[in-house]
């Protein structure tokens, strides 16, 4: 992918923005998977097939949206979004994933000109072409059990995890009718089995059996992997802003480690990792990785100076300098889309974290952490250096490696990354760069960044997808409504509030931080808290792809009482589960989305996207509301 809008929640998965970069790493990549074409390392042993995807496309959707409209000339499509697909057919790539997203309203896994006329005979690609995640079930006329037209435009190979029996047969009677001609699956099976026999699957055994499985233990994250990931932690940090010279930092002071991702290592990964959000996790289920924070305070405390690891910034005594981590919050496609360029849109807690050490007289370091350039002017203008990070993964000793000093009085390693995209100069997508692609100072540079105006250039009302309700107030976008039996809705953008028939009240309480959540009493049955959105949404897709809507709650349901969890009008009764649901404290509880397909809610304009009722006496206390894919309890919708 070439991406064009960061809005994009799979910006991250793109190397650049600009094509060139993006065809200069896809061969390498291709040829690092499989071998070089032609040796004896050629999808051998050591080597696995590799998937180019997803043609083609993708990353300019309109307003960023995953499986949306690309509405560009032949031209660009071509110039730009084709390039690194050249560079990796040329290089010998095997398969070829094509894209959910359409071409000037065209699904792509139905375009037969792009996949056959293009793709197989303009560029000559040999290998298999795959199509995602029952992907066939949006072409039109067909369903995910019934699509002749996908393998007639060209699709060899239909990704179809649940529907791949009802497919099977209804294909099978198509190419016996002669819908789809026999040479057309002639081809695709040819086509299968030219890369099953390059790849040796029917000579080399079991894959448990290959040399390389039976030490796998001793080669995945083995001192020399774990060394190339730190070495590449390392040389792709970017250095925006370095006022000062107050990096790198001198070991030997008194350090405080603050900020909410200081000591996360599921939040320097992002998605795609251990599952498919990424979300979920704790330092635990990464065994022998290491955080920023602890990798600081080990490279600190062995120098000789003092270190201390407080996420919410908290500190005994002064210290002498301070490094904030934060960032993003794991995402992956869908959740990971953005109407606007802001950071955490209603959610100011790194700004005000910075802004409370700046006042102390503290000297900062900002270190951001997340898959895109955002609008980050006022965090920025708060810190006095300020490193994007991006998504190290397990090697939190790699930025320690850059930040710090060595005895000597100078950093062992520089910067040495630079911007591969633009970094916006306001919240709206496509304005001009505040930092062009190609920018990134390090050591040597003694360039100031000015303050930065702190306008955002965009409406506050722009609304997520995702998120709907956090530290008990909802997001940009949405309203909180408390709505009592009699049908009168009351406002719940407030500490406390009440219905007028006092039905359902409403009150501010702790979580995590002071009065970060709400507590709702229900006096009658009929009563509920919904969250309403601005503008209606379109959860289909996300429906598809196994999404939770996920609460933060706190359950205290009167006995033999019920409670139910829904959106629009649709409902799933938590009555069958209430006795495996935790009461009387915290936990995350995920519905998915599929369950209220099931109980005939149309998931294309949704109004509301949360509706919680509880029975007289039961009181429930909210955080957080947004989609997510973990959860600690998932709802059975079958019970």
């Amino acid at each position: 992918a070439v991406p064009q809008d960061n809005r994009w929640g799979r910006s991250y998965e793109g190397y650049s923005s600009d094509p060139a970069l993006v065809a200069s790493y896809a061969g390498p990549m291709v040829e690092g998977l499989q071998g070089a074409p032609g040796t004896a390392d050629f999808l051998n042993g050591a080597h696995v097939v590799a998937t180019a995807k997803h043609f083609v496309g993708d990353g300019a959707t309109q307003d960023g949206k995953d499986q949306g409209d690309t509405e560009v000339s032949e031209t660009v499509l071509g110039t730009v979004h084709a390039a690194g697909y050249r560079a990796a057919i040329d290089a010998g790539v095997q398969t070829i994933m094509v894209s959910f997203s359409s071409w000037d309203g065209r699904k792509m896994s139905g375009n037969k000109g792009l996949l056959t006329g293009v793709l197989r005979q303009r560029m000559d690609f040999q290998g298999l072409l795959v199509s995602d995640w029952n992907a066939q079930g949006q072409l039109p006329g067909c369903t995910t059990t019934d699509c002749p037209a996908v393998f007639n435009a060209g699709i060899d190979l239909v990704m179809a995890p649940d529907s791949w029996r009802g497919l099977y047969e209804n294909t099978l009677r198509e190419v016996k009718s002669g819908i789809i001609p026999q040479s057309r699956l002639d081809d695709a099976v040819a086509r299968i089995l030219r890369v099953k026999f390059q790849a040796g699957l029917f000579a080399a055994g079991r894959p448990s059996s290959w040399p390389l499985a039976r030490k796998a233990a001793q080669v995945v994250g083995s001192p020399a992997h774990r060394e190339l990931a730190r070495r590449a932690v390392r040389e792709s940090l970017v250095l925006l802003k370095n006022n000062d010279g107050l990096l790198p930092l001198d070991p030997h002071l008194h350090i405080l480690l603050a900020g909410r991702s200081v000591d996360s290592i599921s939040r320097q990964s992002g998605g795609w990792t251990l599952n498919w959000q990424g979300t979920g996790l704790t330092n635990a289920d990464f065994p022998g990785a290491q955080s920023i924070g602890a990798a600081l305070a080990r490279q600190i405390r062995a120098a000789g100076g003092t270190a201390v690891i407080s996420a919410d910034g908290r500190h005994a005594g002064r210290p002498d300098v301070a490094v904030v981590v934060f960032g993003e919050d794991p995402y992956a496609e869908f959740q990971g889309d953005l109407p606007s360029l802001l950071y955490r849109p209603g959610d100011d807690q790194d700004l005000q974290l910075l802004r409370h050490l700046k006042a102390e007289g503290i000297k900062e370091v900002a270190v951001y952490l997340g898959g895109r350039p955002l609008w980050l002017n006022r965090e920025i203008n708060a810190a006095d250096a300020f490193v994007a990070a991006w998504l190290p993964g397990s090697e939190g000793e790699g930025v320690a490696d850059v930040l710090l000093r060595t005895a000597g009085g100078k950093a062992a390693h520089d910067f040495r990354g630079t911007l591969s995209y633009d970094w916006p100069d306001s919240a709206r997508a496509g304005g001009k760069p505040l930092f062009a692609r190609g920018y990134g100072l390090n050591y040597d540079s003694h360039a100031v960044v000015g303050r930065l105006p702190e306008v955002s250039g965009i409406e506050a009302a722009q609304a997520s997808q995702s998120q709907y309700l956090a530290l008990g107030r909802p997001t940009n976008g949405y309203t909180l409504l408390l709505l009592g039996a009699n049908g009168v809705p009351v406002s719940g953008d407030a500490r406390s509030a009440s219905t007028a028939d006092h039905s359902l009240t409403m009150t501010a309480v702790d979580y995590r931080a002071q009065e970060a959540a709400r507590s709702f009493a229900f006096k009658r049955d009929d009563a509920r808290v919904l969250i309403r959105a601005g503008a209606p949404l379109d959860l289909d897709r996300q429906a598809n792809g196994d999404v939770l809507l996920v609460a933060t709650l706190r359950l205290n349901v009167a006995a033999g009482g019920r409670a139910w969890i829904g959106l629009n009008d649709a409902r799933v009764d938590l009555r069958p589960q209430l006795r495996d649901l935790p009461q009387g404290r915290w936990f995350k509880l995920g519905v998915p989305l599929k369950c209220m397909r099931t109980r005939g809610a149309g998931l294309s304009h949704v109004e509301q996207p949360f509706v919680l009722g509880a029975g007289a006496g039961s009181r429930v206390a909210l955080a957080t509301v947004g989609l997510g894919s973990a959860a600690d309890r998932i709802v059975n919708c079958g019970r």
